[in-house]
């Protein structure tokens, strides 16, 4: 397990990546869990399994088919993770984040972030999509920041500011094409945990209480690192499940995949409305 890399050990996977696909890259999304459908609307697209680059971790969850693909979005150059690894599946923080490092090596300015999350929030109903306006840090809070070690001088700054984790011009992007295309969008707050169990119901009122409205295993550590080198970040949720605060429901990852089928149709639309407004 890597706790950290070099600026030369990112760029060797870069140039890995770069030789494969051998396509510019503006903007970088990630899928979530059950979301990975998204792939579909790309256009010219080159597919690079995971398994094919040395050094890439690797995803081993259902629902994260593990493939990069390079093509193009409403006229943008897109670098699109079609699944993405976590840190409870073993991986360390660094290695969790390390696409967002390559991405930003080959070009990538702008992220988008997706997720599966459950819903803290009692309006919110399943098949949602919740627009990420700050996010509660819980998985390295106090723990394995993807930031620790020797800072990246090249990259970012010893200590980045996060205090707009969610690029608030890019939030306004998102409330107009939601509204112009009619799309019911929730706004809130994404708290992420290390995982792999699903919360308890006194766990969720906790959150609930700390002002998080939707929880999930993933992101956190992708926007520190993507904000550390200055990245613009956009993210959106799918909520997968309804708020389980009376501990009267069981989650099940099922559950969230079958979610993702009711989630993607909306998420495109949301995606494409912004990448077509989205001006560099």
């Amino acid at each position: 397990m890597k706790e950290t890399y070099t600026i030369a050990e990112i760029d060797a996977v870069a140039s890995q990546v770069h030789s494969r696909a051998n396509r510019p890259a503006e903007v970088g999304i990630i899928l979530g869990s059950g979301l990975g459908d998204f792939a579909d609307e790309i256009h010219d697209a080159v597919s690079i399994p995971y398994s094919e680059i040395s050094g890439w971790p690797v995803s081993t969850v259902p629902g994260h088919q593990g493939r990069l693909i390079f093509g193009s979005l409403e006229g943008k150059a897109v670098m699109v993770l079609q699944g993405r690894v976590h840190y409870y599946e073993g991986y360390s923080m660094a290695e969790a984040t390390l696409p967002v490092r390559v991405m930003q090596r080959l070009g990538v300015g702008s992220l988008i972030v997706t997720n599966a999350a459950g819903a803290i929030n009692p309006g919110f109903q399943p098949g949602d999509l919740m627009l990420i306006t700050d996010q509660l840090n819980l998985m390295t809070m106090a723990g394995p920041n993807p930031l620790r070690g020797p800072n990246l001088n090249e990259i970012g700054p010893r200590f980045p500011d996060m205090s707009q984790a969610y690029d608030r011009s890019y939030l306004q992007k998102a409330r107009q094409a939601a509204s112009s295309l009619k799309l019911a969008l929730r706004e809130g707050v994404y708290a992420g945990l290390a995982g792999p169990s699903f919360e308890s119901p006194a766990d969720l009122r906790f959150l609930r209480l700390a002002g998080a409205d939707a929880v999930g295993m993933s992101t956190v550590g992708e926007v520190i690192v993507a904000r550390h080198g200055g990245t613009r970040v956009l993210g959106v949720s799918g909520i997968s499940n309804k708020a389980n605060l009376d501990g009267n429901t069981v989650t099940t990852h099922e559950e969230v995949l079958a979610a993702g089928k009711v989630i993607v149709p909306k998420l495109s639309r949301l995606l494409l409305s912004f990448l077509r407004e989205l001006k560099f």
